[in-house]
């Protein structure tokens, strides 16, 4: 889908939100949303930023063309033309702020700040969404996926398994970003730059008389980029033995064979085995794949095992977030306009963490001078100065207050970064690799206790005592 495409990729409600705000005259009022996640995905101990390209293509993009119009008109709203008009004139005006990709962000920390007129901010709650959801539970994912890694090579598979085309080629770039090495999508490889690998599939091998003339008749076509699939028929009593012939093969045309690709069967015992037969056939420089439905578990307890991989090929319970389907990110009002000035909001809930945090705010990694490392997210009002020049701040859990500690010598580091300013671009987009090497210093940032796949310690995220009070001041006057 082309990003000019993506004007009515939002939700009835949106629009007839807006012609409701046409038809009384707010539509120009000002307001501010925030977009954030309540939980973290997988039961990680953080969460990858991922999708503000899109998103500013997005927003670049946003026009009603004709034909969009055209079909609004048919709707059983019977929208007034004076809308319809004023949706052929709109433009994004407002200002956005957001986290680069690659941040390591939190439960409740905003991913994206926007202050615009209520009639442009309101159209883009769903599309913003989608792109941010879907993007951040991917780069998580592949963020879990390299923390059990390690330095092994990691191949993105996953596109005969996205939930269509375009998850398939921004999947594949968010994996990318948070520490993949290539992708098998071509589109992707085009689009981002990204690196691609690919071998053979079985039908390869089916396609001809014998496994050894399939291997054989690869390696001629490609000699310098051969990897063979060998568990088409058995892997230790065919698979390897044409694998090893084929290698020898190249070896006296003055080649090397790069790997052999293991799609089946007992990844621990036949990659140890497959590495056995290649040393002792005199090729240690032969490098095993591993592909079969794996993800970080499957991958940890293999390691665990003592499996001699050196890359791995996950798809589909990468790309499709596997055990985890969405982020559940959400788009809340936390302030808005009245007679002329921006005034806090919030939402009260049954459910205690869906309270919001109300206000016009800035968030802060609050880094300790002394450790070099992340204490704590912060959350403060936009007024808040003491923050800003590093006096001593309270860090304390808003629910339980009483656990607290004080910090004087610290630096804060300000999240969110302007995207949009007024209607115009003011980001200069990093280049993937650029991003790549931010995400690496963004770990660096924490303790590994906090980064660990099972059970990692929560890192807090804390709001200032003004921003705690703001909070308690509104829950106490909507309740009496």
């Amino acid at each position: 889908m082309h990003d000019q495409e993506l004007t009515l990729h939002t939700d009835k409600y949106q629009i007839n939100m807006m012609y409701a705000h046409w038809k009384h005259g707010s539509q120009d009022k000002r307001a501010v949303f925030e977009a954030y996640f309540r939980k973290l995905p997988f039961g990680n101990g953080f969460a990858v930023a991922a999708g503000l390209e899109r998103i500013i293509r997005y927003i670049r993009a946003l026009r009603f063309s004709p034909a969009e119009i055209d079909y609004l008109r048919t709707q059983e709203e019977q929208y007034e033309e004076g809308f319809l008009e004023a949706l052929r004139e709109f433009r994004f005006t407002g200002s956005l702020f957001a986290l680069p990709e690659g941040t390591l962000v939190f439960p409740n920390v905003p991913l994206v700040r926007v202050e615009a007129r209520v009639f442009e901010a309101q159209l883009i709650e769903t599309a913003l969404l989608n792109i941010l959801n879907y993007q951040t539970l991917i780069a998580t994912k592949a963020a879990r996926i390299k923390q059990v890694t390690g330095d092994d090579t990691l191949l993105e598979f996953g596109t005969r398994r996205a939930q269509e085309a375009d998850a398939a080629v921004w999947g594949a770039r968010a994996a990318y970003l948070a520490g993949f090495d290539a992708t098998s999508n071509m589109r992707a490889g085009m689009m981002f730059g990204i690196p691609t690998k690919g071998t053979h599939a079985h039908a390869w091998v089916q396609g001809h008389e014998s496994e050894k003339e399939a291997f054989r008749l690869f390696a001629e076509a490609l000699p310098d980029q051969v990897t063979l699939l060998v568990d088409t028929y058995d892997t230790l009593r065919s698979g390897l033995p044409n694998a090893i012939d084929t290698a020898k093969r190249l070896e006296a045309q003055g080649k090397r064979m790069q790997a052999i690709r293991l799609d089946s069967g007992d990844t621990a015992y036949l990659s140890k085995k497959a590495r056995e037969m290649l040393d002792e056939a005199g090729l240690p420089y032969v490098k095993i794949v591993a592909s079969n439905d794996l993800d970080e578990n499957i991958i940890f307890n293999l390691k665990a095992q003592g499996a001699r991989v050196d890359s791995w090929g996950i798809g589909t319970q990468l790309i499709t977030g596997g055990d985890q389907p969405a982020l559940g990110g959400v788009y809340k009002l936390v302030a808005r306009e009245r007679d002329g000035e921006l005034v806090p909001v919030i939402k009260i809930s049954g459910n205690p963490e869906k309270v919001t945090n109300p206000g016009l705010k800035e968030a802060y990694r609050i880094v300790n001078n002394q450790t070099g490392k992340a204490e704590a997210d912060y959350i403060a009002l936009m007024h808040e100065e003491d923050v800003r020049r590093g006096e001593r701040i309270k860090l304390f859990d808003p629910v339980h207050p009483y656990i607290h500690k004080f910090i004087d010598d610290y630096e804060a580091i300000p999240l969110l970064k302007p995207i949009f300013e007024q209607g115009e671009l003011v980001y200069e987009l990093p280049t993937l690799e650029e991003i790549r090497r931010y995400h690496r210093s963004q770990l660096a940032l924490f303790w590994p206790e906090y980064l660990r796949k099972l059970h990692p310690e929560g890192y807090p995220v804390d709001l200032s005592m003004a921003a705690w009070q703001l909070k308690m001041d509104l829950i106490a006057k909507h309740k009496a």
